[in-house]
């Protein structure tokens, strides 16, 4: 059953993915077009999700949004899984003293709520998708290193490990041909649940509007324009939503069966 679902949700999300990006080629109405004669009509054919409060075609304008969600949300989380692997591995690897004072950096970080330290950051700068992108990768790298580390001092402590370093073989070389192997299935896990996260952190300072303002969009936007009409046009709430929530759905259900995969792997070995 896990298995299915895993398949389920990596073929969802691959399609989900190449429908928003590809289907703009061939549904070619624009997402800034205003019609006042079509404000807030309800999904038909000729509109398949509805128009918002000024007559623009919600099914444009989600495929946009979607574009720049996602593209933020596998940016941010792919800087930011980067930048906790090098420090997690730097921190496992060295220890020490080079591990104590990472290791207070962490817990600092970690000791601010992180939606709130996002708040705090982009309050005081002018929010776009390359600041979103920054912020977001700046407040969201600590786990992965936290996990990294602990793997890289288990690694660290085996024989054949002091062996090489006590044999002057290069740092570079022991890292990339025994620490990258076994390290790579915990970070393909840990960037897995942080592209959700990270699309989860763009949609919510762009709901509050701390995030994407017009006239660009991304789905947590489209959310925030809808909540002012949702009593009468449930539609303009609901599709951004419902994107969010697939995109997310799928990403949690591949990273807990690759989590799975892992246990397995250790169970056997051990």
């Amino acid at each position: 059953r896990v298995k299915y679902m895993f398949k389920v949700a990596l073929y969802l999300l691959i399609t989900v993915i190449l429908t928003i990006f590809l289907m703009p080629f061939f549904y070619t109405v624009s997402p800034y077009q205003l019609d006042p004669s079509k404000i807030l009509e309800a999904p038909s054919l000729s509109h398949l999700f509805g128009t918002d409060r000024l007559g623009r075609d919600m099914l444009a304008r989600v495929l946009r949004g979607g574009q720049t969600s996602l593209i933020i949300g596998f940016l941010a989380a792919s800087i930011s899984s980067i930048l906790g692997l090098v420090i997690g591995i730097t921190a496992g690897y060295f220890k020490g003293n080079v591990d104590r004072t990472i290791t207070i950096v962490i817990d600092l970080f970690l000791t601010f709520p992180t939606f709130f330290l996002l708040l705090a950051l982009v309050s005081y700068i002018q929010a776009s998708s390359l600041i979103l992108i920054i912020v977001i990768s700046i407040t969201g790298w600590m786990g992965m290193s936290r996990l990294i580390r602990s793997e890289s001092f288990a690694i660290g402590n085996k024989p054949f490990i002091k062996i090489l370093r006590l044999s002057n073989v290069s740092t570079f070389k022991i890292i990339f041909k025994y620490f990258a192997p076994i390290l790579a299935p915990i970070f393909l896990i840990s960037f897995t649940f942080g592209v959700g996260g990270s699309i989860l952190a763009e949609s919510e300072l762009s709901f509050l509007w701390l995030g994407i303002n017009a006239p660009q969009m991304s789905w947590g936007s489209l959310l925030s324009d809808g909540k002012a009409v949702i009593d009468i046009a449930w539609w303009v709430s609901f599709f951004p939503c419902f994107m969010i929530f697939l995109i997310t759905f799928c990403l949690i259900q591949i990273s807990d069966y690759l989590q799975g995969l892992t246990n397995k792997k250790e169970i056997i070995k051990s």
